[in-house]
């Protein structure tokens, strides 16, 4: 071997282990590189996690809160639309109730009997024939309104169901017949004593159509005697199932006591004043016109 050739080895021999020793450097910050980046990593992966299960906390609350504030704003408008029907059908109960009591005459619940007074141009807007089985005298015309017959034949049929007889001797009497018999019980009887049994013209309850004078067989068609008859006693303890009140009970201060004088005044009506045992006349109108509405109720 010469010597150039061995000056030869040497030098690529001594680039050689350069080159190993350059790649053993390269590979060795690679390495640790790489270890910093997988570390770099992680932590993202921690801070992501972190960050994650954070969001989702916030959410679950915010979607917590947002249903509760849901669920309360939702109670609150059903609770307001609540009001808004109860007031729409409160208002709608009241236009019913004004329009049943436009179709009732208001003077069929007053005081009459010397307190309120009916003109001459007064007539029940209807009246109606009695039938004759319900008549005492079955030639004489007696007329009730239309609304109050039903509740007259009911009761007088329920009177016959039970053997009490009973029978109509008077009705609706216009003014003009009041007064006639008014004149003529004053001629008879003078003013002073005919003043305690009949009424003047414009204060008959007659007048109104839902008052009838009741007589019963065995008194030879007169009406005194008649608060000794089953038929009153009957009247007393029923009417008012039929929404009849007698007017003038013993010791009233209109009038002379009258067994035989039923007025109408609707069955509710009726039946809270024998409940009460109190009478039409003792009752404050106030009181009394409140039950108009259920008067053919």
């Amino acid at each position: 071997m010469t010597h150039g050739t061995a000056s030869s080895q040497k030098t690529i021999t001594a680039i050689f282990v350069l080159v190993v020793i350059a790649l053993a450097g390269v590979s060795g910050y690679g390495y640790v590189r790489l270890a910093a980046l997988s570390e770099q990593v992680a932590t993202l992966n921690t801070e992501l996690a972190s960050t994650t299960e954070l969001l989702r906390s916030n959410l679950s609350e915010a979607t917590t809160s947002f249903g509760d504030a849901l669920a309360a704003q939702r109670q609150t408008v059903e609770s307001k639309l609540g009001d808004v029907e109860s007031t729409i059908g409160e208002l709608g109960g009241t236009v019913t109730d004004l329009q049943k009591l436009s179709k009732i005459d208001p003077e069929l619940l007053k005081k009459y009997s010397k307190v309120f007074f009916l003109s001459e141009n007064y007539v029940p807007a209807q009246l109606i024939d009695i039938p004759r089985e319900y008549r005492y005298n079955e030639q004489a015309k007696m007329q009730v309104i239309p609304q109050v017959l039903p509740y007259l034949k009911k009761m007088l049929d329920a009177a016959k169901d039970d053997e009490v007889t009973g029978y109509v001797n008077s009705a609706y009497r216009s003014f003009t017949t009041q007064a006639a018999i008014k004149t003529r019980y004053t001629v008879v009887y003078g003013a002073g004593t005919a003043n305690q049994f009949s009424a003047d013209q414009g204060y008959s309850e007659h007048q109104l159509g839902t008052t009838v004078d009741i007589i019963t067989t065995g008194l030879g068609g007169a009406l005194d005697g008649f608060e000794k008859t089953t038929a009153y006693t009957w009247l007393l303890d029923n009417a008012h199932r039929y929404g009849f009140v007698i007017s003038y009970p013993e010791n009233n201060g209109y009038y002379i006591f009258e067994p035989w004088h039923w007025r109408f005044v609707g069955v509710k009506l009726a039946t809270d004043l024998h409940t009460a045992r109190e009478h039409f006349y003792t009752m404050d109108q106030r009181a009394i016109d409140t039950y108009l509405i259920s008067l053919f109720d």
